[in-house]
């Protein structure tokens, strides 16, 4: 389903032949047991759909400079490139787009059962402010 990307729907990211690097915030215990494990720990709730972010300074933007109530920590997570790859050919756009959908009705119904839906939102610059270029988010169930 995301195969059409325009030039200002590329992702931009950390990435080597085998990872691709997201960002997420946390809360301090969530982040403790993650970095003294090495994986998610039991505070991580499998239940919650969380939004991970190829984009630092989106990132940032998010958790209001890790200011935000819950999101003080920010973790740099190196995903499988596959793995990556996979979360996206799953994701449904958050937004209707009759390009991508053949009717809104199917759309909503992909929304409704999809385990990965897909925001486009616009980046930001060192000091927070908008820019031209798309940042993606992905919100995995």
């Amino acid at each position: 389903m995301m195969e059409n990307f325009t030039e200002e729907r590329k992702i931009l990211a950390k990435f080597d032949g085998k990872t691709i690097r997201v960002y997420q915030a946390y809360n301090d215990r969530i982040a403790d047991e993650a970095l003294e494990r090495g994986t998610f720990g039991p505070s991580f709730k499998l239940e919650r759909m969380t939004w991970i972010k190829p984009s630092f300074l989106w990132m940032m933007y998010r958790s209001g400079w890790g200011m935000k109530e819950g999101q003080g920590r920010v973790l740099a997570i190196d995903i499988l490139r596959e793995g990556f790859d996979e979360i996206l050919s799953k994701a449904v756009l958050s937004v209707f787009n009759s390009e991508l959908y053949s009717s809104y009705d199917n759309w909503k119904h992909l929304l409704s059962v999809s385990e990965v839906r897909c925001q486009w939102d616009p980046d930001r610059d060192i000091y927070g402010n908008p820019i031209s270029k798309r940042a993606i988010q992905l919100g995995l169930r």
